[in-house]
């Protein structure tokens, strides 16, 4: 059985944590940030986890990670 290619733009976007959950970076944060306060911004640095209902679809995308 050959092994399974890891997608690479996903392989630098996403990260597993020690537990086996996913981690992630926030969205809306790259532009337009001078119309959020600061705070929102702030928060936005810190990572979340993916959702359930996304979890299998990246588990295979980034399979030795």
């Amino acid at each position: 059985m050959p092994k399974i290619k890891t997608n690479r733009s996903a392989a630098k976007r996403f990260n597993k944590t020690g537990s086996g959950k996913i981690k992630r970076a926030q969205a809306t944060k790259n532009h337009f940030t001078g119309k959020k306060s600061g705070k929102k911004v702030r928060g936005l640095r810190q990572g979340t986890l993916v959702s359930d209902g996304d979890f299998q679809r990246i588990c295979k995308l980034i399979p030795y990670k």
